[in-house]
């Protein structure tokens, strides 16, 4: 059997000397009364956008979701495996969480490949699978503008995460509480190079800084 990871290993002794001891009480409180965090996080699994890391976020904090490009399918009651359509029913039915955010990011590799299409899907395409969910029948979304390939890019990621937000009220658990006031849908774009976090401003439709930077 392989040896399991000696960073992990490393990183847990870290967590253990550093962090457990400051968040000991939190973590016995969770397990006595369970969680319930007011916030869901459904972001990307890319391994250089960390919510619980972008956010500062302690144990119990959040509930994250994370899968490629952060993509939430529309509400499909057919009886399959949904991952997502589940994480989005516990959080909402269960958990009775208040804010549902979509996090994006620069240099998404699902992007990537849903604007490249380097080769037909396949039976063993997941990734084609997937983000195919992306568009709605008919609906062309990647065509390039007069733009460069970095911008159309950009433009693509953020839309992704409005399609997310679409596909949400797609959901009639999530729609009554939007309706009722009792949860708000937000989005946001994280910069890889540059660590800066945009918020979907709900009025203009536009990504501004979420901090204003002196």
């Amino acid at each position: 059997m392989a040896s399991f990871p000696t960073s992990l290993i490393s990183g847990y002794e870290a967590f253990r000397a550093q962090r457990l001891p400051t968040e000991q009480s939190r973590y016995r409180e969770l397990s006595e009364r369970g969680q319930s965090p007011e916030v869901m996080l459904i972001g990307c699994c890319d391994s250089r956008v960390s919510p619980e890391v972008i956010f500062d976020a302690g144990p119990g904090e959040m509930f994250v979701v994370r899968n490629v490009a952060n993509l939430v399918p529309v509400y499909e009651p057919d009886g399959g495996a949904h991952g997502v359509s589940a994480a989005l029913e516990f959080a909402v039915q269960v958990l009775k969480v208040k804010h549902i955010v979509v996090l994006g990011h620069a240099q998404c590799g699902g992007i990537r490949a849903f604007v490249e299409k380097p080769a037909p899907l396949t039976p063993s395409d997941f990734i084609g699978r997937w983000m195919s969910m992306f568009s709605k029948p008919g609906e062309v979304v990647e065509q390039r503008e007069s733009e460069t390939m970095q911008d159309f890019i950009t433009r693509i990621e953020k839309a992704a995460v409005f399609r997310s937000l679409e596909n949400l009220m797609t959901f009639p658990c999530i729609k009554i509480q939007v309706e009722r006031g009792k949860i708000q849908l937000h989005g946001a774009y994280f910069g890889v190079a540059d660590g800066e976090l945009s918020v979907l401003d709900q009025e203009t439709k536009q990504f501004v800084p979420a901090v204003k930077v002196v």
